[in-house]
């Protein structure tokens, strides 16, 4: 391996498959640029899983401004609002790119764009792909046009560790079936996903535990909004993992949830089923807490329509035994979305020299306290050309000689997930996030293949302590209300290992790391 990623010494590098990395790479060219994938493009990651579709404000009665309100009332007062005006301005113009790509949007009979509504959006300005498949689509047609485009090259290998020489990248190390090896670069970018993987219930896959967030940590990069952690109300309640969404398009259609013995719980709730996130997912998690099961009921709304309209959920209900058509849906909140990230600028430049980050990997102050339904896939396409934007307009470093370093080991979650899931879930508090604390700073200090997941487990419960109030996504339940003022956390690495090492116990870390 080691002989052939010379050939790609100084070209830049994307990590990461999904719509991010493979929007940065095609609009890289015609610059040679480096795709690294743990896997062969278009099978992993969540991109392919969306379901929802991307938020645009394409509709004759719809604007910018109008999708900047409903973006900046979901973030509930967090979100950065420059940034969220550039991103959201960006939409309908992101959508076309990715025609041009080649990406088939559904459309209605009169060959306009069929655009459907979801919570906390005061337009219908969801544009969908196949139905419920437009991850998969965009994914499908991204990765074909990356193929059969010269500039890239694809190598399937696991991103380790970032090699960083006086403050700024100079590399990147990497594993593959034949053993350790560099890429070296002074342009890298992380499109790695989120961090569902770290939670027992959620709708990412394995692979989506904070990879590119421990790689970019350990390199001194700052991170962002890490407390910030979107639950999914409607995941179907099965045994299977990922757990299957269930979009909040059904509810769009007029779907609603309710109770064992058939109470709408939500009815009085504004908004209703459609209100922001958060808020559903707490009304179904306090339901589940006390002891009641919940159901999704499309009966009345779709019915029949359910399968044409729902093909990939519906197939997933059938798939647990379950009919849509004529049953209730058990549901229960899951892990769907990470608001936290890499802090970026505008560009999606970290605060390491030579590298950036796009996607759910970068915090870049559009989705706030909470992320406004189907925002993120905008958000991919958009920061991913910017980034090709940026990286273009930077010129190639000369390549330094790289310090021999220790490949670290392969990265488990296994041993972190238990104690995200206890204490740092839809409710949180100070005994739990301080327990949580204290368990994972041993695994984060140390080398074994749980120290990367461990590192951002730590960051993210370190970041939650600090958050004394409850805003979106972040619900505190010995501090209940919101703070009267409003900032954005920021974190590093050394800076979290520095608040861990106050809140934890001494006796406690012992105990949990034997």
């Amino acid at each position: 391996m080691t002989a052939g990623l010379d050939a790609l010494s100084g070209r830049p590098v994307i990590v990461g498959g999904g719509i991010a990395g493979l929007t940065a790479a095609l609009f890289l060219a015609p610059e040679p640029v480096v795709l690294v994938t743990r896997a062969p493009l278009g099978t992993d990651g969540s991109s392919p899983l969306a379901q929802g579709g991307i938020a645009a404000s394409v509709g004759q009665d719809d604007d910018a401004d109008l999708h900047l309100a409903d973006t900046l009332g979901a973030g509930d007062g967090l979100c950065d609002a420059d940034a969220a005006r550039r991103i959201l301005a960006a939409g309908p113009e992101a959508v076309a790119a990715l025609e041009r790509l080649g990406v088939a949007f559904d459309r209605t009979g009169d060959g306009a764009l069929a655009l459907g509504l979801e919570a906390a959006h005061s337009r219908r300005r969801i544009v969908h792909a196949d139905g419920d498949g437009t991850g998969r689509e965009l994914v499908r047609a991204l990765t074909v046009a990356a193929l059969a485009c010269p500039s890239i090259t694809v190598v399937e290998a696991e991103a380790r560790r970032i090699l960083v020489q006086d403050g700024a990248v100079a590399g990147l190390m990497v594993a593959g079936p034949a053993g350790g090896a560099v890429l070296r670069t002074r342009r890298l970018v992380l499109a790695t996903g989120g961090v569902g993987a770290l939670y027992e219930h959620t709708t990412n896959p394995a692979s989506s535990f904070g990879l590119g967030l421990a790689l970019a940590a350990e390199a001194g990069a700052e991170l962002a909004d890490l407390e910030f952690v979107q639950f999914h109300p409607t995941a179907l309640a099965t045994p299977a993992r990922p757990l299957t969404l269930v979009s909040e398009a059904v509810r769009g259609e007029g779907a609603i949830l309710v109770d064992g013995a058939g109470r709408r719980f939500l009815e009085a709730v504004p908004g209703a089923e459609l209100a922001p996130r958060d808020v559903v997912a707490r009304a179904v998690w306090r339901e589940i807490t006390a002891g009641r099961e919940v159901f999704l009921d499309a009966r009345t709304c779709l019915g029949a329509r359910f399968p044409a309209r729902f093909p990939a959920i519906a197939a997933g209900c059938r798939a647990a035994g379950i009919d849509p058509v004529t049953d209730l849906v058990p549901i229960r909140p899951a892990a769907h979305y990470h608001m936290g990230g890499i802090a970026v600028d505008a560009e999606g430049r970290s605060t390491v020299e030579g590298l950036w980050a796009a996607g759910e990997v970068a915090s870049t102050g559009l989705h706030g306290a909470n992320r406004l339904a189907s925002n993120s896939l905008l958000e991919a396409v958009v920061c991913g050309r910017a980034v090709a934007a940026s990286i273009a307009g930077t010129p190639e470093r000369r390549s330094v000689r790289l310090v021999p370093a220790t490949l670290p080991a392969a990265p488990d979650p296994a041993r972190v997930r238990p104690v995200v899931s206890r204490f740092v879930g839809v409710t949180r508090d100070a005994a739990g996030l301080s327990d949580a604390v204290s368990r994972l700073l041993p695994l984060a200090a140390g080398e074994g293949p749980a120290a990367a997941p461990a590192k951002v487990g730590l960051m993210m419960a370190v970041s939650a302590l600090a958050r004394e109030e409850s805003r979106g996504a972040h619900a505190r339940t010995d501090f209940p209300t919101p703070a009267r003022a409003v900032q954005r956390s920021r974190l590093t690495l050394d800076g979290a290992f520095a608040a861990a090492r106050r809140i934890a116990a001494p006796e406690r870390v012992l105990a949990f790391s034997n």
